[in-house]
């Protein structure tokens, strides 16, 4: 479980999802700045493993953390960003 959420892009697909209620894949790819694929294939795991759900409205798939998603992980999603972010920063001073 622990390694799905040691990608950058699935813990960042999940914290998007935390602040925003629901996404589709193009406006996650948008605010995440990452490809469309990328984003889908992150959806992908994280639905195969429960943590996120999605609904269909017409031809557009949105997409949403799953009922009961653990509080832990959230903090943990979030405590993974911060230090990527502090990592990525000191790489580039």
């Amino acid at each position: 479980m622990l390694s799905l959420l040691a990608d950058p892009t699935r813990a960042r697909v999940l914290y998007a999802l935390d602040l925003v209620e629901e996404l589709c894949v193009g406006d996650l790819a948008l605010a995440l700045d990452a490809t469309e694929d990328g984003v889908s294939y992150a959806l992908r795991l994280l639905r195969t493993a429960g943590f996120v759900a999605s609904r269909k409205d017409g031809r557009v798939v949105y997409y949403r953390l799953a009922e009961g998603f653990p509080e832990p992980l959230r903090e943990h999603c979030l405590r993974r960003l911060i230090d990527m972010s502090h990592r990525s920063s000191v790489d580039h001073h």
